[in-house]
Parts: structure tokens; C-alpha cells; sequence
């Protein structure tokens, strides 16, 4: 099963967010680990607005971010571009 709904469940219990975005870029970076890449959940982007993160630095902002996706880099998410609006 794909990382992307896990990643969207987490995000939206632990933010709430108003509008998010998950891109699996995955398969612009197989070249990186061809056996990782095998699974291709290595590589996402996301981006969302919420107002729990509204107020925060950046590197609070991905911080709490990367918290609440723990799970997925225990399940070989390698690389998380974050974009907070």
C-alpha cells in the first residue's frame, strides 16, 4: 500500500489543514537507490496551509511536520519537500 493516504491521514489529524497537496516525486530520484526506489513512496512534496502551524518558523513548522510523519520515514520515506502557506 502507498504511503500517500497514511501521509494524508496524519497530516490532517494532527493539522487540520484548509488545503493540502501530496506529490510522490518518487520516480524523479530512482536513480538515487534502485532498490528503495523499487517501492516508489521514497520521494513526496507537500504542501499545505493550516492554521496550526500559522505563526511558526520554518523550522518549527517542519519539525512538527516531520513528527507527525515519523511513521512514514520508519517506512522508507527518504526525502520530504515541505512548502507551508
Amino acid at each position: 500500500m502507498s504511503l500517500e493516504p497514511k501521509i494524508r491521514a496524519a497530516l490532517e489529524a494532527a493539522f487540520a489543514p484548509t488545503a493540502l497537496d501530496i506529490v510522490n516525486e518518487s520516480n524523479l530520484h530512482a536513480g538515487h537507490n534502485p532498490e528503495a526506489a523499487a517501492t516508489n513512496d521514497t520521494h513526496y512534496r507537500i504542501r499545505i496551509s493550516a492554521a496550526a502551524l500559522g505563526g511558526k518558523s520554518r523550522v518549527a513548522q517542519h519539525r512538527e511536520i516531520n513528527a507527525a510523519l515519523k511513521f512514514a520515514f520508519d517506512q522508507g520515506l527518504h526525502a520530504l519537500a515541505i512548502e507551508v502557506k
